[in-house]
């Protein structure tokens, strides 16, 4: 299988998964946080942004899954992963480990279902507590802060 079709497949396993209501499944004590959004898809994601660059942070990348869906499988879908961060804290956190970024920027997933708009992400300090530092997990715990408030006003 060639990279493109692997590619393709990851995709279209993590978007059955999200399309398809498996969330719950993930979140009890995962360090999955998935949020509903009070608004539409398209009102969610711009106020994601604002609230991004309100908390000192940017949009560093991202990925139209649905655009990407759509236009390869004809597959009708409204999903977006920004990658978001802060590059003096990442400066730090690099620093620290230069490995971190496996878990950094921070991937947020904004996708519809049935009418209802979601945002998901990982918590960073469940993710970076495997480079066993006491320093990088209390960054990421002041990161999971961030981006529980940011993700809370959604609700």
């Amino acid at each position: 299988m060639n990279l493109r079709n692997r590619f393709i497949t990851g995709i279209a396993f993590s978007l059955m998964l999200l399309v398809g209501g498996l969330q719950p499944a993930f979140a009890s004590g995962s360090g999955f946080v998935s949020v509903r959004s009070s608004s539409s898809y398209t009102n969610t994601v711009s106020k994601l942004r604002m609230m991004v660059a309100k908390n000192g942070m940017m949009v560093l990348g991202e990925i139209n899954q649905g655009k990407v869906m759509t236009n390869m499988t004809g597959m009708n879908l409204k999903a977006i992963s920004l990658f978001v961060g802060n590059p003096n804290v990442g400066k730090k956190l690099f620093t620290a480990n230069a490995g971190v970024g496996i878990v950094l920027p921070v991937r947020i997933n904004v996708y519809e279902s049935n009418g209802a708009t979601y945002v998901n992400y990982f918590e960073p300090s469940g993710q970076l507590k495997f480079f066993r530092s006491r320093k990088l997990v209390k960054m990421g715990h002041m990161l999971d802060h961030k981006l529980a408030k940011m993700t809370g006003m959604l609700k």
